[in-house]
């Protein structure tokens, strides 16, 4: 007998992959957790039915929603990721040298644990002596952390449960008040293509706070559409003004300093979401 799991990722459409065998399925406080073993992306964690991350691809999302904003700002030392349990922007972000402490604020201890178990590579990140897991809600960090990071990186699930408040107005605002004054933040905003509404409220949002906003695009072949947006907030600094040949060689196999600046050139139907 085969094995297929489905993610119904609108009422009528969803991508689908033929899977080997379950590794692991529980059901912790906030969501369900499933590893599965698939034949073309090899081990695909799973939440409440949503693809958050597979050996295969993860790469493209991890390396972009980290190195972008971190390679943006002059000095990061103090980063906060909120979210990202599995690890890997943990990982790409302790590359950064310059980095002196990273705080992951995470609210299922159990993703942690199970990626740490299943995947490895992807969170190895978190056995660096620079790194500080807190397991907790990441809205209540923010508020409790007023002018703390230089950077702040919202690696969060789709806008269901428990996420839904990170892409809320209020929370951009409490995130402007946790960065620093030269401070920035970047969160992943979802698909241009099904979540169209969603990009054009956050953008709007975000811009009427913050002096710099900017939207950026990177390609994940199993999150919806295969295109994937990352909106960024800054007190200052410019994604697109950051002279990216001082910055250090970063061992990366998607993010270059080309695509960074790439990234920002939008095809016109994206351009006209942030022009609604």
């Amino acid at each position: 007998m085969e094995l297929w799991f489905t993610e119904k990722q609108t009422e009528s459409f969803g991508i689908t992959a033929k899977v080997s065998r379950t590794l692991h399925t529980e059901c912790s406080p906030y969501q369900r957790i499933d590893v599965l073993d698939t034949l073309d992306y090899g081990r695909m964690l799973v939440l409440d039915g949503m693809v958050m991350c597979t050996d295969r691809d993860e790469f493209v999302y991890h390396e972009m929603i980290a190195h972008v904003p971190l390679n943006t700002h002059p000095d990061p030392k103090r980063v906060l990721v909120i979210g990202g349990g599995d690890g890997g922007t943990i990982r790409e972000v302790v590359k950064h040298r310059r980095v002196e402490q990273v705080v992951l604020a995470e609210i299922d201890e159990r993703v942690i644990a199970v990626s740490r178990e299943y995947f490895p590579a992807i969170a190895e990140g978190l056995n660096d002596p620079r790194v500080d897991i807190q397991v907790g809600d990441g809205m209540a960090h923010v508020r409790n952390h007023k002018n703390a990071y230089d950077v702040i990186i919202v690696d969060s699930t789709e806008p269901i449960g428990p996420a839904e408040g990170l892409f809320a107005r209020e929370f951009y605002e409490g995130i402007y008040e946790a960065l620093k004054p030269d401070g920035l933040f970047v969160a992943q905003t979802e698909s241009p293509l099904f979540n169209t509404d969603l990009i054009s409220r956050v953008w709007r949002d975000i811009a009427s706070i913050y002096p710099v906003t900017r939207l950026y695009l990177a390609y994940v072949p199993t999150y919806p559409t295969g295109m994937w947006s990352f909106t960024i907030g800054s007190k200052g600094p410019d994604p697109l003004k950051v002279d990216l040949d001082e910055r250090e060689s970063l061992n990366t196999r998607y993010y270059t300093p080309d695509l960074h600046r790439a990234a920002f050139v939008l095809p016109r139907f994206v351009e006209e979401l942030l022009a609604r």
